[in-house]
């Protein structure tokens, strides 16, 4: 009795994600364009005018999504700037084959592809949190499509402990999925705005966040497992990168707060600009880790100060 009540509340949990992951797609469907690449699928926004300057490439962190870069910063830089935003692989409406493909090495590769494909030659890329060690990867890997760097609260180093104990479950076989396709949708209604919230402090979420950036997108089963395949496989990664920090040559500036208790500065932005000869390091008090929310203005202008050091540079060697 006992084994039929739990088998029978599992097909009911997944009959419900399964109606939830329906409506919830319908509530925040696709913005941009698909782009093939070897190993994935990603979703582009591609926003602005598109003779004004190099273009501005944004690449969100963990547990997002493309419009957590869009509102408001991207909005404000396409007002005078081609921004082209991006899913990444296995986030918002890109895909992946296989969630192995979780490192900024494997996804470096992909951006690098579809900003081919996008006939981008070369790119401001500016990036957040996880994506930190994304936009180190790409400086480093693909130094011919990276003109500049702005790093917003990025993740760089190595640190001590883990990402969460639910996360590394959910990166476990079997147990894991079990777990996302029937609990994990449910629950992530009620959690989903504490959790956004805690992120936000010091400052205070704004009204309407986590629908204005589509974050229920998350709570999809298979969106769920590969944003914990991207974090539990996070710090491999960063270590074995960052000895070679110091080949990034391009402008690179990096805005990060005092008090962000999601990405230390101190163990993530401050070492990475003693490793990077041309890095611009600004630490702001009373900031948390959404920087590209609480200080869109400032990011604007310090992208734009990046790009006047490029211009030059360029029209020098056409």
């Amino acid at each position: 009795m006992i084994v039929m009540s739990v088998v029978t509340a599992l097909v009911l949990l997944a009959l419900a994600t399964q109606a939830g992951v329906v409506a919830v797609q319908r509530a925040f469907p696709p913005q941009g364009q698909m782009i093939e690449v070897d190993g994935a699928t990603l979703h582009v926004v591609d926003l602005g005018p598109r003779d004004a300057g190099p273009p501005i490439v944004m690449l969100h962190g963990a547990s997002s999504n493309l419009e957590a870069m869009r509102r408001p910063l991207g909005d404000l830089l396409a007002k005078n700037h081609r921004v082209i935003l991006f899913d990444r692989p296995g986030h918002g409406w890109s895909t992946r084959a296989r969630r192995q493909d979780s490192t900024p090495q494997i996804q470096a590769r992909m951006i690098d592809e579809a900003l081919g494909k996008l006939g981008i030659a070369r790119a401001i890329v500016v990036v957040h949190s996880w994506s930190g060690a994304l936009g180190a990867r790409l400086a480093l890997d693909h130094p011919h499509r990276v003109a500049g760097l702005v790093m917003l609260a990025p993740v760089t180093h190595p640190w001590r402990g883990g990402v969460g104990r639910y996360n590394e479950i959910i990166a476990t076989p079997v147990i894991g999925p079990l777990l996302a396709y029937t609990v994990t949708l449910p629950l992530g209604y009620f959690l989903a705005e504490p959790g956004a919230r805690d992120v936000f402090l010091p400052q205070v979420m704004p009204d309407g966040f986590v629908k204005d950036s589509a974050t229920p997108l998350l709570l999809r089963p298979r969106e769920f497992i590969a944003n914990a395949y991207d974090l539990v496989t996070l710090k491999e990664s960063v270590a074995a990168q960052v000895a070679r920090y110091g080949e990034i040559t391009v402008p690179v500036t990096i805005i990060a707060g005092e008090p962000d208790k999601t990405v230390s500065t101190n163990i993530h932005a401050r070492p990475f600009a003693a490793l990077v000869r041309n890095a611009k390091l600004i630490v702001l008090p009373d900031l948390g880790h959404m920087v590209q929310i609480a200080e869109p203005d400032l990011v604007k202008t310090e992208i734009e100060t990046v790009i006047g050091k490029i211009v030059p540079v360029q029209a020098a060697a056409d």
